[in-house]
């Protein structure tokens, strides 16, 4: 019995043997069929150590999602480098998530903190400020939304300003800058919708894009010098003379056709509506043809008008009339133009002079030639293919016509049906004349056209510009219209002798222009010679005109230009000027005794002269001990040696006989009460500003900045 149960106990035995066998194959099997359906198996392994119950993490602590304090802590040598606590920290799930949503986020998130293929990224600041294009003045919630911050937190930082202001409040530009610089930004000032339509102009031309054009010329000069018998003899020769084309006067403009070139005239009625054009920021004349009478020579409105034309920086050419007369002399003209600092050429200058004779016209074709030849010199250029824009050379409202405006292009072409805004109106291009009276499509540079579709008349000077659309062309139209009832309600101020010194501190003025106007000439002399006495290095006297005479009409548009104060000596302004002075708000001061205008102008200069600054010394002080408070800082404990030492006092700290610090005192104290001044002979305490570096043995000297004025 015994062996029979031995036999049935050895192949028991064998079983026994085999089993592990099956079991490694069974393994892999199972292996192998994980691998095929991974990572959905392995997923639930994963949300167990998320669960609350902390056993069944243990058991699977080699799949687990582990952070990195764990990886420290553990014997074994990490696979990957660690990662920081912080970004693991925000990384695992919470407890809350239900499974599912676990079990799909898990994967991603083995994969971004388990396995970092490259360490976090740490933010680094940046040095350069940035540029915030901001539209002012703005809300404090348009603010926040521009600096990404909570309107909150910048509310908080407004009362921290001692600004109190809602989520709908308006800041200015003050404060705005001073949040933005908190933050590291800097204001830029957005561009607002006229910018934005008119930067098509605004942007220079490239060089290869820009091409010749031919002069615009304005004839100016003293009543009955001939400056329109000028004009007539021009057009009537090139009207007789077919070789050289035609001129005819139709817009205000003549257009000269030569064989070497083009040339416009502007008919103008004299240095006047030149200055008006210039003082709406027009600058429409490329030369000016001065026309001087050989028998009469320089004369009152002739200096006016060479003073008109070098305040404008123009090109002068002298046109020396008359000279068919029998009273004629040219060369006591041409002297005569050497004392206003014009000298002709054959003289030795840079002034062209060209006699002629509009009633024989000799010498037309010899101006007309200069004309040409001081235009090759300027070198003036313009781009043909880009929208137009230029100057308004005259309006009119016409009968079964409505308004009708005379523009010279400046720069582009201007096309019809294009629409325009001039000035305070706007319209579209229906029809378009040449000075010819003939019908065109389009208008080149230096092109004097007569244009249809305007909706209004603008004045003689307006700045015309091609807007591509409709719509935005009456927006700006609208707009402009709104800002000039607002300038009529609140009428600018021309500069005064009052605010004089703010303008120039503020660097808007460096030059003084001054327009002087006397009963005599031996008076104006007097007062010129006195006042070219007070010109000083920071700031130049400049005369850009005058005359004897009362103050007119034409003094004051070339101040208004000029931005200049006009003086009169014994004259008063006229009717005409009177009305122009209230209308532009022009500072005019008369006098009737000449140390009266000097003084004003005298003192004037003194005012804006930085005064000079010397040091007074108060008293000297030497530091015995050094003490360092928690709440107040390093104390110097001293002894005054000699004057007084002062609590608003500057002071030098002097080691070793060299000064290591200039400052002011932050408090004086003696023993524990703060007082104003310490005598000779006491002990003190004091803090000194920012510098905390004393040391036993210094010097501290005490002393006041006098500002003593300069005088001229």
């Amino acid at each position: 019995m015994k062996e029979a149960k031995k036999e049935k106990r050895m192949p028991e035995k064998k079983k026994k043997t085999t089993k592990p066998v099956k079991a490694e194959v069974a393994k892999v099997i199972r292996r192998k069929a994980a691998v095929k359906k991974a990572p959905v198996q392995a997923r639930p392994k994963i949300t167990k150590p998320l669960r609350p119950k902390t056993k069944t993490v243990k058991k699977q602590e080699p799949v687990r999602h582990v952070t990195a304090s764990e990886q420290v802590k553990s014997a074994a040598v990490p696979l990957h480098p660690p990662v920081l606590p912080i970004q693991a920290k925000t990384e695992i799930p919470l407890v809350k998530k239900k499974p599912k949503e676990i079990i799909e986020e898990s994967p991603k998130k083995i994969q971004e903190v388990s396995c970092p293929t490259t360490p976090p990224e740490v933010p680094q600041v940046v040095s350069e400020a940035k540029a915030l294009e901001l539209k002012l003045p703005i809300t404090v919630k348009d603010l926040a939304v521009k600096l990404q911050e909570k309107p909150s937190v910048l509310i908080k930082q407004l009362m921290g300003m001692r600004v109190m202001a809602g989520i709908n409040n308006v800041l200015d530009e003050g404060t705005v800058t001073a949040i933005c610089s908190k933050y590291g930004c800097t204001i830029k000032k957005a561009p607002d919708q006229e910018e934005l339509a008119l930067s098509v102009h605004v942007g220079l031309d490239a060089p290869e894009d820009l091409e010749s054009r031919w002069p615009i010329v304005t004839l100016m000069g003293h009543v009955d010098h001939g400056k329109t018998s000028l004009l007539d003899a021009i057009r009537k020769s090139k009207v007789v003379d077919s070789e050289h084309g035609g001129i005819t006067q139709h817009i205000g403009a003549y257009r000269v056709i030569l064989p070497k070139g083009e040339i416009t005239f502007l008919d103008t009625p004299g240095h006047e509506a030149f200055t008006a054009m210039r003082a709406r920021g027009a600058k429409a004349t490329d030369i000016v043809v001065l026309v001087v009478a050989a028998d009469d020579g320089i004369m009152p409105q002739t200096a006016e008008a060479i003073d008109h034309a070098r305040a404008a920086g123009v090109s002068i050419i002298v046109a020396i009339n008359k000279i068919d007369k029998p009273q004629a002399d040219v060369e006591r003209v041409k002297k005569q133009l050497a004392d206003t600092n014009l000298l002709s050429e054959d003289w030795g200058g840079k002034i062209i002079t060209v006699p002629v004779s509009a009633k024989t016209g000799q010498g037309i074709d010899d101006l007309l030639e200069m004309i040409l030849l001081e235009a090759q010199m300027l070198e003036l250029k313009a781009n043909p293919d880009r929208p137009a824009k230029g100057v308004v050379l005259e309006g009119k409202l016409v009968k079964n016509r409505g308004p009708v405006v005379t523009l010279l292009i400046q720069n582009g072409t201007l096309h019809l049906n294009e629409h325009v805004i001039v000035g305070k109106h706007y319209g579209k291009i229906k029809a378009m004349f040449n000075d010819h009276h003939q019908p065109v499509a389009f208008a080149s540079p230096s092109y004097p056209v007569e244009v249809l579709g305007i909706t209004g008349v603008p004045e003689a000077g307006e700045q015309f510009f091609v807007i591509q659309d409709e719509k935005t062309a009456k927006e700006l139209s609208a707009k402009r219209q709104e800002q000039l009832r607002q300038n009529q309600l609140q009428p600018f101020k021309r500069i005064g002798l009052e605010d004089l010194y703010s303008q120039i501190k503020e660097g808007k003025i460096k030059e003084l222009n001054l327009i002087i106007k006397a009963d005599a000439q031996g008076s104006l002399e007097a007062i010129i010679e006195a006042i070219n006495k007070l010109n000083v290095s920071e700031i130049k006297i400049i005369i850009i005109h005058q005359g004897a005479g009362a103050i007119n009409s034409s003094d004051v548009m070339l101040a208004v230009a000029s931005c200049a104060l006009i003086l009169g000596f014994n004259v008063n302004p006229d009717d005409p000027a009177k009305v122009l002075i209230e209308k532009e708000g022009q500072d005019v001061r008369t006098y009737n005794i000449i140390y009266d205008l000097v003084n004003d102008i005298k003192a004037a200069l003194e005012g804006m002269l930085e005064p000079k600054l010397k040091k007074v010394f108060l008293g000297k002080a030497e530091i015995r001990k050094v003490f360092t408070l928690s709440k107040h800082g390093v104390i110097a404990g001293c002894m005054v040696i000699k004057g007084k030492i002062t609590r608003n006092a500057k002071v030098d700290i002097i080691r070793n006989g060299s000064v290591v610090f200039e400052g002011a005192l932050s408090s004086l104290k003696r023993f524990k009460d703060d007082v104003k001044e310490v005598e000779e002979g006491f002990e003190c305490g004091m803090s000194i500003g920012s510098f905390d570096t004393i040391a036993e043995g210094d010097i501290v000297e005490a002393y006041q900045i006098e500002k003593i004025a300069r005088k001229l």
